[in-house]
């Protein structure tokens, strides 16, 4: 690359405004003028390269980009050879005689900044009133790993990247299909964050498609980091205490989802990707029930269920039987307990609180420490203060056995965001015992089951196939039945073809 030189060294950059006037203007066919310009626009952006050169034909060229944001391996080889010993003439530029995969001529400033910012780079040739975007990205990024999150033995051990153009490969293999659609948008005045859905468009139901459109272009923002903040711009009940949307990092769950005619957002930037509609019961469904024989997956569901019950309600019952129907327990029961908290000074309410939170802390302090360490802490935390707690007298044997129960059944539920939410409801249910005894836990779960069937996720009701009752879902909800006899898709999903086998709604064979 000897060829390269430099021009307009020396020369003293001229201020300009950098306003949208002058964003919205076309370039200039004067080279000098052009790179005045870009000086102005970066002028704050030590990583912005400018390289000055001298095309084959003896016109004058810079090419421009940020250097973090792009490959110079391709650079080098795809743009820079071409141009300085091979073209001919200028026009064959313009012919896509690089070898780069996607060229795009433009002639705004606008347009030149934000492809710039995208990790594209700029070619300006003097006495040319139009620029060319070559497609050049080649920012960092991390190699396609096991999820961190949702683990599995038997299923596929390969998870969303940062990358959304990654993400979108990924739920390609397993749907290698012409109806797999793809829409892209651009969230943000400043960050510019590309956000696709995919979908089956013979599958579908095009009323969601419509209404994911409508939500995803009303999101007025600076910027969009990840898919927790999407999400709560686009779900139904943002104050409500249960998810409406799922977020998972596994591309063959998003593909299983699609097929069932569910909307996939892939959000750049983010490791995970946003499923819509969904319902409370697909919060409790594992990648490795479709892994596992159908006997083994419809145990673990149960088991996941009891979870449910046991995360929300176990330390409610326990203080209200404790506080007043402590006739409920045999005699050999209610002596042990008795004796368990005769030296405890606090009621039963305190005594949970106090337990809970303490638990609460040290899963948080283990998240947020290094590995090996957050595990020791984990352990070797809990055992040593729920060992001082009992031997203090501030806590009972007994409540130290509930917690770790409540604990260990939180842990069990599959979806990280149904998991957190479950282990906040068990605060307001203890509180409602305190105060009523079962009949407030009764009251507590009557509007928790209220709540639960009055919301919705993108017009599908949230406690369907439960409520309202769809009986042929329910091989898939509170058992996992054999593969061979789930031939139709969910109706909670609301599919425009049924019929998952190769037929139509009318169980007619597809064309």
């Amino acid at each position: 690359m000897g060829t390269i030189r430099r021009w307009l060294n020396g020369k003293k950059t001229i201020p300009i405004n950098k306003s949208s006037d002058l964003l919205n203007q076309p370039i200039s066919g004067i080279l000098e003028n052009n790179l005045v310009t870009l000086q102005a626009i970066f002028s704050h952006a030590p990583d912005f390269v400018t390289r000055q050169f001298q095309l084959r034909t003896g016109d004058k060229a810079i090419l421009v980009y940020l250097e973090g944001l792009v490959d110079k391996s391709a650079i080098n080889n795809n743009i820079l050879t071409p141009l300085i010993y091979e073209v001919d003439s200028v026009n064959d530029i313009w012919n896509s005689s690089i070898t780069i995969a996607k060229t795009e001529i433009v002639t705004l400033w606008s347009d030149i900044e934000d492809s710039i910012f995208q990790g594209k780079s700029i070619l300006l040739i003097d006495g040319q009133t139009r620029s060319l975007v070559m497609n050049t990205q080649g920012w960092p990024q991390r190699s396609i790993k096991e999820p961190q999150i949702e683990s599995t033995l038997k299923g596929s051990h390969q998870g969303f990247v940062e990358t959304s153009g990654q993400n979108i490969a990924l739920i390609r293999r397993y749907l290698p299909n012409r109806e797999l659609k793809i829409k892209e948008y651009t969230i943000g005045s400043r960050g510019n964050t590309k956000v696709s859905i995919m979908y089956l468009e013979d599958v579908v139901q095009p009323d969601f498609v419509k209404e994911m459109e409508d939500r995803l272009l009303q999101v007025k923002v600076d910027a969009i980091l990840n898919t927790g903040e999407l999400a709560e711009f686009i779900e139904d009940h943002p104050i409500s205490l249960f998810p409406q949307l799922i977020l998972t990092e596994r591309p063959d769950s998003a593909a299983a989802h699609i097929l069932q005619g569910r909307i996939v957002v892939v959000v750049d930037h983010s490791p995970s990707v946003i499923i819509a509609p969904v319902t409370f019961a697909a919060f409790f469904q594992s990648v490795d029930d479709y892994s596992n024989r159908w006997i083994i997956a419809s145990f673990l569901r149960l088991l996941r269920y009891l979870a449910l019950v046991t995360t929300i309600s176990l330390s409610a019952v326990y203080i209200a039987i404790v506080s007043f129907h402590y006739e409920v327990l045999p005699l050999d029961l209610l002596i042990s307990i008795g004796e368990s908290r005769a030296k405890v000074p606090f009621p039963p309410i305190i005594e949970a609180l106090l337990m809970e939170l303490a638990l609460e802390m040290l899963r948080e302090a283990g998240l947020r420490l290094p590995g090996p360490i957050g595990q020791t802490i984990g352990v070797v935390g809990g055992i040593v203060i729920g060992q001082a707690a009992v031997q203090a007298g501030i806590v009972s044997n007994i409540m130290v056995i509930i917690v770790a129960i409540t604990a260990i059944s939180s842990f069990i539920i599959p979806d990280y965001d149904m998991s957190s939410s479950l282990r906040l409801l068990r605060f307001p249910m203890m509180l409602m015992a305190a105060l009523f005894g079962m009949v407030g836990i009764v009251i507590g779960l009557m509007i928790i089951g209220a709540h639960l069937i009055s919301i919705e996720s993108f017009g599908v009701s949230y406690g369907s196939p439960i409520a309202p009752i769809r009986l042929s879902d329910w091989k898939d909800v509170w058992i996992r039945v054999p593969m061979w006899k789930m031939k139709k898709r969910p109706l909670s999903a609301d599919p425009t073809q049924l019929i998952r086998q190769g037929l139509n709604r009318e169980g007619e064979d597809q064309p």
